[in-house]
């Protein structure tokens, strides 16, 4: 068995229509056997419905969440001020949509999740690899979120009971009712994810809206106790335009990015339900960007506010919304928080492990499943070490996460689109032997180009507050544009190992 099927093979049982989505042929018996189950295969094209409007509904979902916010305001509270968080926040996520967009092609096109379009690069096993990746890191931003979910609740609740809730015993550093508000609002998302993709578009469609005007209430609140929003516009940087900012600015632009580098690559998971590239495309480059800058502008007033008003910004939304004495307030901004949270979470941090898991054992892995794998491992990994302060959070998490994933971008986009020219082979992802099949399942090209793009972007870079030190010292200076080094390493590497090895890659 060669390495990589000559182009020769024609397409096995797929029709193309008119215009460009492509599905199994009418009669064709739906790939099955070791590696396929009902959740990984291709969503039919009568099935894939979702609109320009459900895309941009889910991005503003995900984008205006606890999480987008703290990404804002922590760049306020380590000097920025608000033009230069803004502007960095911006200019990140237009260059993620790129990749985003890119990745997104294959969904609405051939209607398969993001484990099964990373067959067709790393093989049939070898997906495996990216895609446990993908799943590891999504449990850990699914326990972030968790956390903060729990932590809305645990306010809210002591606001209403007093202080017998919101000062009770202590256990490993915290309350053991934060404890049982962590455990509330995990078991809320379980009950969610467990009734499926639809009752997911259906909550993104009502959640989207409900947030935006939340936000909004939010930085009229901090306007009011500031005495304008002048005193908002008005907090100097702590940086200036010089070398202090510039210091700072890229391992912030790369941490921006690597805040949706999940995304872009399990956002076949979504597009697969798309009614058209069109829907995708527009729905994703409207939702995004825009929505992102938005709630980054919301976010980092509000933040500047609350510096003039207790004289430190206040990075965490909950703990800021704790401060108002207004119970309706108070009741409104938590329950704002808990929309938001449960809208990115389980839209982004749920959805693609489940199908990640899933990949890794089709025959004993559902989806339902994979969802319950991945909120137990979000416990063990311990997220409010993450959470804990803005530094580790930023530049640890950040850019560890979209180092890594950087890597898995760039070789996908050089298979999909510069070798194969976005023509797949339906059937024979699913199949053994097959053009995807490589060398036992396995395409040893991309896991060599991921192993050294994913040492070049995260070697160098520092670990604390988890741990002193750097594990490859050397690279440091790579590490401050670890997105940016994983992709361009492994792209290249992966094209340059395919076509030196003289292997025709198949087109279909």
């Amino acid at each position: 068995m060669t390495d990589i099927a000559p182009a020769a093979i024609p397409p096995s049982g797929q029709v193309t229509l008119p215009d460009g989505r492509v599905e199994l042929a009418p009669g064709t018996p739906p790939p099955s056997g070791p590696y396929a189950n009902a959740d990984l295969l291709p969503v039919p094209a009568a099935g894939r419905t979702w609109t320009t409007y459900n895309f941009s509904a889910l991005w503003v979902g995900m984008a205006h969440n606890t999480a987008s916010w703290t990404l804002a305001s922590g760049l306020i509270a380590v000097g920025m001020d608000w033009k230069q968080a803004v502007f960095t926040i911006a200019l990140a996520n237009l260059i993620v949509l790129v990749p985003m967009l890119l990745t997104g092609h294959a969904g609405p096109k051939y209607g398969i999740p993001f484990p099964v379009f990373a067959r067709a690069s790393f093989g049939v096993r070898g997906a495996n690899l990216p895609a446990v990746v993908r799943a590891l890191v999504a449990c850990g931003w699914f326990g972030i979120q968790t956390w903060i979910g729990g932590e809305a609740i645990y306010f809210l609740a002591g606001k209403l009971i007093g202080d017998s809730w919101s000062k009770s015993g202590h256990i490993g550093g915290y309350a053991w009712t934060m404890w049982l508000s962590f455990a509330v609002f995990w078991l809320l998302q379980v009950a969610i994810i467990l009734r499926g993709m639809e009752t997911i578009r259906r909550f993104e469609n009502w959640a989207a809206p409900f947030v935006i005007v939340g936000a909004l209430v939010m930085l009229g609140w901090m306007s009011s106790k500031a005495g304008g929003v002048g005193p908002l516009f008005g907090q100097p940087s702590r940086l200036g335009w010089g070398g202090d900012f510039w210091k700072l600015f890229w391992p912030s632009l790369m941490g921006m990015i690597g805040f949706w580098s999940t995304l872009s690559l399990n956002i076949p998971d979504f597009t697969r339900y798309g009614k058209s590239q069109k829907a995708q495309t527009r729905g994703q480059a409207l939702g995004l960007p825009t929505t992102m800058t938005l709630f980054a502008f919301l976010s980092v007033l509000v933040t500047s506010g609350s510096q003039a008003v207790y004289g430190t910004p206040v990075w965490d939304p909950v703990q800021l919304a704790a401060k108002t004495d207004n119970a309706v307030g108070l009741l409104y901004a938590l329950v704002t928080v808990l929309v938001a949270t449960l809208s990115v979470n389980i839209a982004a941090n749920l959805v693609s492990p489940a199908f990640d898991f899933s990949n890794v054992a089709p025959r004993k892995v559902s989806f339902r499943t994979g969802a319950l794998i991945t909120a137990v491992l979000a416990v063990l990994i311990r997220p409010w070490k993450l959470y804990s302060d803005p530094q580790g959070y930023i530049f640890t998490w950040l850019g560890l996460v979209g180092g890594l994933l950087g890597t898995v971008a760039g070789i996908l986009v050089a298979d999909y689109w510069l070798l194969r020219r976005t023509r797949l082979d339906l059937a024979d992802l699913y199949r053994a032997g097959g053009r995807y099949w490589y060398a036992g399942g396995w395409n040893w090209r991309a896991v060599l180009a991921f192993l050294a793009g994913g040492v070049l972007a995260i070697g160098g870079a520092s670990l604390k507050p988890l741990t002193d030190g750097r594990p490859i010292p050397a690279l440091a200076s790579l590490a401050d544009y670890g997105w940016a080094v994983g992709l361009g390493t492994s792209l290249v590497l992966y094209l340059a190992l395919t076509l030196l090895t003289g292997r025709r890659v198949s087109t279909v």
